[in-house]
């Protein structure tokens, strides 16, 4: 499941980038906000990797979606995941070690994708975080 969104050439250029580097064997399924009703549809396959939450977050936030409703559209999301017979892969980023953003926008993303993060991680089975291209094992 591939979150991002093509808003420019740069951002283009990027996710061509990522369609090339995947193995052709890979599904990929491209959605941007709907990610339960896009998993919702896999039949035939095992191990579904989600890329990444913090776009399909942001893509949430531009669209309009309240902090409250983008929280809910999580635990939906995981609770789907916690019924479904796939194995989940989820990537995000933590975004809350750096400076305090300048804008309201900003701080408002920064501490909501905390949130979804947290409640991801709390989760989940097992929990890493990638520094320098290194795992390290956060959980359990």
């Amino acid at each position: 499941m591939a979150t991002a969104s093509a808003r420019d050439e740069e951002m283009k250029t990027r996710i061509e980038e990522h369609r090339r580097s995947r193995p052709k064997e890979w599904l990929t399924i491209e959605e941007e906000v709907d990610l339960l009703g896009a998993i919702s549809t896999l039949k035939e396959v095992h191990a579904v990797i989600i890329d990444c939450l913090t776009l399909w977050t942001s893509n949430l936030v531009e669209r309009g979606f309240e902090d409250s409703q983008v929280l809910s559209k999580t635990e939906e999301l995981l609770e789907y995941m916690k019924s479904s017979r796939h194995v989940f892969f989820v990537i995000s980023n933590e975004i809350g070690w750096g400076v305090v953003p300048l804008t309201p926008l900003g701080r408002r993303f920064r501490d909501l994708q905390g949130l979804v993060n947290q409640m991801v991680a709390k989760r989940a089975d097992e929990v890493y975080l990638m520094v320098c291209g290194l795992p390290l094992k956060v959980k359990p």
